[in-house]
């Protein structure tokens, strides 16, 4: 199974599914945006987590997501849940609500 990390940002709830697996374990360390005070929790499946090997096999997923994390700065940080398992990170970000401007 390749390892799964999310990346959710403190204070919101996950917009699309978490890792899959017995549960998800929210690790330690969290990533914090360079240029502001925005920070994220990083969550994985527990079982991935408790592997000998993830601390060496983590460390190129969690360089993406600190890249992504700086580079969603430009946007205001709209983007509340990175996701990646490769070379790829997907990004779900909250609908923000329509609003009308229809005249009364």
């Amino acid at each position: 199974m390749k390892l799964k990390i999310a990346a959710i940002r403190s204070g919101t709830d996950p917009v699309g599914k978490l890792p899959s697996g017995s549960f998800p374990k929210t690790l330690e360390m969290q990533l914090g945006c360079p240029k502001c005070d925005v920070s994220y929790n990083l969550v994985v499946d527990w079982d991935q987590a408790a592997d000998r090997w993830f601390p060496e096999n983590s460390q190129p997923l969690i360089r993406l997501l600190k890249k992504a994390i700086f580079m969603g700065h430009s946007t205001d940080h709209q983007v509340t849940h990175f996701e990646t398992e490769g070379v790829v990170v997907t990004s779900f970000a909250v609908p923000r609500p329509v609003i009308s401007s229809r005249p009364n």
